[in-house]
């Protein structure tokens, strides 16, 4: 059982400093839109702009930042990162004290958070890679996963609580501080830790930035993995400031509400995520691929069909639920392949590419969602994303592919290629 399972105390620094950003995060779930909606009353149209220019802007910043995270210590990457979130975050409740909080504030912090978010994710996935054995990466991105599901159960109702009883900026401010505790824990992992040796005479050339695209387009199943991933992170995610706008002012549902609709059913991804390394070992990673993969798309268009009260609390709680089972197990595997098929010397850029992708695929997902609910409604939006999704298992690798791929040799690229 992966709870059982001994990483190391390296790993268990790295694993709690993930944990309490990650709870920290969870009680400032959907924290900017929650401020737009509530404290300067915008719209589907702004909240949408909200969750697509940040992430869009963001991932365009972290682009030319993944050549310089690769041949970096990874640690002190991760904890740059972290301060600049804090100090990005804490910008926040300083505003608003004052009375000058406002819609360009907000887009600009959600700009530095998403840029920061991917080149701690680079850093931090070599990290692990380096920290842990081959046979034990699935163990320790499972943790990851539960941790990160927990802390969404967790988090959500008692920062509506929070805002609640002290005003709508308190979750940001944990938010903030959960990213200094973050540093902490990562300055406490020991041992040195070497500088990337680059092959070539100049490392961070131009077209350096498109390795991990190269990489990821040249494995036929990287490929179609990341497609669908691309496809189902920006359908899934689209539909949160939409939905937000549907709950919280025309279904009236109070902010402790909305805040346990998304938050009960993450209690299904302790489930997927510790189910992962038995379901693998029993089936397959293939079958876990195709049948997990095609499971995490088919509920979403059952938000389309929200009410008002009990029944339309139970609808959200129940789609998310099924969503959250099925993500939360194909994530660590999905993760872990990643790692497998990635040499030593392109993983940070390699998961740059991925959530570079994953990321602009979200903003413009959320903005054409945006746009729809604007024009129609928040409901129409939610049927066209519910709808689209249905397609995306078609982009998931061929029966046999990944198994085959992931005993096939790992061809690193020449040194001319790569870093010239």
């Amino acid at each position: 059982m992966t709870g059982r399972r001994r990483l190391g105390r390296q790993f268990g620094w790295l694993w709690a400093a993930y944990a309490v950003s990650a709870y920290g995060s969870g009680l400032g779930f959907g924290a900017l839109p929650l401020i737009a909606v509530l404290v300067l009353h915008a719209g589907p149209a702004e909240v949408s702009a909200l969750s697509a220019v940040g992430p869009a802007v963001g991932a365009l910043i972290a682009v030319p930042l993944a050549p310089w995270v690769e041949f970096r210590r990874k640690r002190p990457v991760m904890i740059a990162m972290d301060l600049a979130r804090f100090a990005a975050m804490a910008t926040i409740p300083v505003a608003y004290a004052f009375g000058r909080l406002g819609f360009a504030q907000l887009l600009v912090v959600s700009v530095v958070v998403a840029a920061a978010k991917i080149a701690f994710g680079a850093a931090g996935g070599a990290c692990l890679k380096a920290l842990v054995r081959p046979d034990d990466l699935l163990v320790a991105n499972a943790r990851f996963e539960s941790t990160n599901w927990s802390s969404i159960a967790v988090g959500p109702p008692l920062g509506g609580a929070a805002i609640g009883l002290f005003g709508p900026v308190t979750t940001v401010v944990a938010d903030a501080l959960s990213y200094l505790l973050s540093a902490l824990g990562i300055t406490a992992i020991r041992g040195r830790e070497e500088a990337p040796q680059p092959t070539g005479k100049n490392p961070v050339r131009a077209c350096a930035v498109f390795d991990g695209w190269r990489h990821i387009m040249g494995d036929p199943a990287l490929r179609a993995l990341y497609l669908n991933n691309m496809l189902v992170s920006g359908l899934i995610m689209a539909t949160e400031p939409v939905l937000a706008v549907l709950l919280l002012r025309q279904l009236d549902f109070a902010p402790w509400q909305y805040g346990l609709a998304f938050a009960a059913p993450c209690l299904g991804g302790l489930i997927g995520s510790r189910l992962a390394r038995r379901v693998v070992a029993r089936y397959g990673r293939d079958r876990v691929f195709r049948t997990v993969g095609t499971l995490r798309a088919v509920w979403l268009i059952g938000l389309a069909f929200v009410r008002p009260g009990v029944v339309g609390l139970v609808t959200v709680m129940a789609v998310e639920l099924a969503i959250i089972i099925n993500m939360s197990l194909f994530t660590p595997v999905l993760a872990t392949y990643r790692l497998e098929r990635t040499p030593e010397h392109l993983v940070a850029r390699t998961l740059s590419a991925w959530s570079i992708g994953q990321q602009a695929s979200i903003a413009v997902f959320t903005a054409l969602g945006g746009l729809l609910a604007d024009v129609t409604s928040p409901r129409t939006a939610l049927t066209a994303a519910g709808l689209l999704i249905l397609a995306t298992p078609l982009l998931l690798p061929r029966r046999g592919r990944t198994s085959r791929a992931s005993q096939a040799p790992q061809h690193e690229p020449e040194p001319s290629r790569s870093h010239a």
